[in-house]
Formats: C-alpha cells, sequence, structure tokens
C-alpha cells in the first residue's frame, strides 16, 4: 500500500487504560516514525488535553492525515468512548490539525487492520489441529473491555466490520458457571455481558467469585498486592506463575469463558481464516492459553464441535497492532 510521497500521518489507539499515538512520515514506500508517546488514559479529562500535548512540540508539522482506533461505537465521526468519560470527533480533530483527512475506527476495526499484514512471528497458534484456508476471519479482544471484530472475505477482498460484540448477553455452560451468572447478578441484576468476566474487570470478577461463592482461600499477601497495584495484573501475574492456587483457579476460568465466547462468535462467522485474539490480556497470559483451557471452551459446542475443530486459534503479541491498524487504514484509504 503506497500513498503519495512526503506525508505524514497521526495514528492512535484510544484505550481505557492506555492511549498511544504516533506521527509517521511516508516517503515513496518507506516508512519513518517521528514521534511516539503512550499516555495513561485516566490522566486526562478530555482526549483534546492529551492530544494537544502530543502535538505540542510540533507546531508548524503539516499533518496530512488522522486515523484513531477508539473503544467506543462511531457515529457520524464522533465517538463517546465506553470505558472513558471522553467524546472524540473527526471535525474537531480536524480542525485542530489543519486536515480534513480524519477517520475515526472502532479499536476493533483498528486492530483487525492491523492484524492483516502483521508477520507471523508475531503469532502464536492455540490450536494444534489448525488447518487455515482462505475465508472470513474473527478478531476478540479482553482488555479493559472485551471488542470483537469480523474481516469478511467476498473471494478477492477483505472487509472489515466492526461489532460491539462483547456487550452481548454471558451464557453459562455449567453449574460452575450457572452459579457465576447468579453471582454476577447480583452486582449487574439488568445485564450480565461477556465484557464483565472477559476482560480485566471480569478477571477480578470471576476472582471474588471464586474467593465468595466457591470458599477458596485467599492469599493475604496476594490480597495486599491488589489494593496496592492492579488487581487483575496482579491476579493474572500469580496465575500464569502459578504461585497462588486461587489466581490459577481464576485464571483457568477466565480462559475456559474466554475459549467459550471466542467459539460462539466462530460459529456466527465461520471464520475459517482464522480466529484471532487481541487486546492487552492474551499475551500476558499466554502460557495458560497454551495449556488448553481455552480450546476446550473454545470447542465445547456439541454436534457444531467439528465445524470449529480444525479452525485455527492464533494470539497476537504485538501490543501496537491497533495503532499498525489505524495507519494501514490511513493509508489504505489515502493509497
Amino acid at each position: 500500500m503506497n500513498i503519495c510521497s512526503r506525508q505524514i500521518c497521526l495514528a492512535g489507539d484510544v484505550g481505557g487504560t492506555k492511549t498511544i499515538l504516533a506521527l509517521f512520515e511516508t516517503d515513496s514506500d518507506e516508512l519513518k516514525c517521528l514521534k511516539k508517546e503512550q499516555f495513561s488514559s485516566t490522566d486526562y479529562q478530555t482526549f483534546t488535553e492529551l492530544l494537544a500535548l502530543f502535538l505540542a512540540d510540533t507546531e508548524g508539522m503539516p499533518i496530512t492525515a488522522v486515523c484513531i482506533g477508539v473503544a467506543g461505537i462511531i457515529i457520524n465521526g464522533r465517538c463517546e468512548t465506553t470505558n472513558l468519560p471522553w467524546v472524540l470527533s473527526s471535525q474537531d480533530i480536524g480542525e485542530r490539525v489543519n486536515t480534513r483527512n480524519v477517520w475515526l475506527l472502532n479499536d476493533l476495526e483498528a486492530t483487525a487492520w492491523g492484524l492483516l499484514s502483521l508477520p507471523e512471528h508475531n503469532l502464536v497458534e492455540l490450536n494444534a489441529d489448525a488447518k487455515p484456508r482462505q475465508g472470513n476471519m474473527a478478531v476478540v479482544a479482553a482488555g479493559t473491555g472485551l471488542g470483537e471484530a469480523i474481516i469478511a472475505w467476498d473471494g478477492s477482498t477483505r472487509h472489515v466490520l466492526a461489532s460491539e460484540g462483547g456487550h452481548v448477553g454471558f451464557a453459562p455452560n455449567s453449574e460452575q458457571e450457572i452459579a457465576l451468572l447468579a453471582y454476577m447478578r447480583e452486582k449487574y441484576p439488568e445485564h450480565v455481558s461477556c465484557e464483565r468476566l472477559i476482560s480485566g474487570e471480569g478477571l477480578v470478577n470471576i476472582y471474588q467469585f471464586l474467593k465468595q461463592v466457591n470458599h477458596l482461600a485467599a492469599s493475604p499477601e496476594i490480597e495486599q498486592q491488589m489494593s496496592e497495584r492492579d488487581p487483575a495484573a496482579v491476579i493474572g501475574a500469580a496465575g500464569v506463575s502459578g504461585s497462588d492456587g486461587l489466581c490459577v483457579e481464576a485464571v483457568n476460568l477466565f480462559c475456559r469463558l474466554y475459549g467459550s465466547e471466542s467459539g460462539n462468535l466462530a460459529l456466527k462467522c465461520l471464520p475459517y481464516g482464522g480466529v484471532y485474539l487481541a487486546g492487552g490480556i492474551a499475551a500476558k497470559i499466554l502460557p495458560v492459553l497454551q495449556q488448553g483451557e481455552f480450546m476446550r471452551g473454545f470447542l465445547a459446542k456439541g454436534r457444531c464441535r467439528a465445524i470449529l475443530q480444525n479452525i485455527s486459534v492464533k494470539v497476537c503479541t504485538n501490543p501496537e497492532v491497533a495503532l499498525l491498524g489505524a495507519l494501514s487504514y490511513a493509508q489504505k484509504t489515502l493509497g
């Protein structure tokens, strides 16, 4: 994909936890990153404030295009972010950087565009029986929230379809999961979404459920760490290392639910081209995902198990895939 000579693109990945912004210059086929910064999203009241800080030392730099992946629904170039009190507007951003070439994408759209150009060494296969072939692809990303997208294949071209699939209702598949749903309904009586369980918040919810309902013993040391740091990160690290039994159980159940919802999406779009796990969590708990609990959840579809058995399921290990996808979309659209 080429864009016109010597153009500068502002690409971004806006999430509930972190925001990455970068300026890229293209000169014929060469691509150069002029500047890149990562911000803690919750440190800023508005995206405008964060953008102004990023651009403070770039006065006079002619920006040709802006493309930003945002965790939220995009309607007419405007997004109210799902897990932040921010509003982003393509018109406002365009006025700020003096360009009409501004695109806001759902964050999973951006991720999908990035996945299409990732090298294989950024991907780890989970399904030993995978037999990938041409066809649709599915993207499921657990992080601050849960995102889902479909990459449709029409026989010659790929089309990225955004969705809010992470907010569908959670469907239990075992006695334990039925108890988990009952526990979660105490917190969210109107609607227990998959995102409430397959996300950073979800991992904490699972941990608390196992402690309170299944009466698994909690470590005072782990509880102390959870009060001082991101509790999901503490649970995930202890679950991967095997240093705490409750955390191990929590991460295992999380993986099974992640697999189950990924299988649900797979049945809806038949992604013979593969299922891709992105977001901030999958790469961090990769050793547990590889132990098989994810695939057990993915394949637990009764008489439809055979449909999913040979579908490739890969974990994306590149943390900047959405940023690269936003850049790729800008290149594709301008080119």
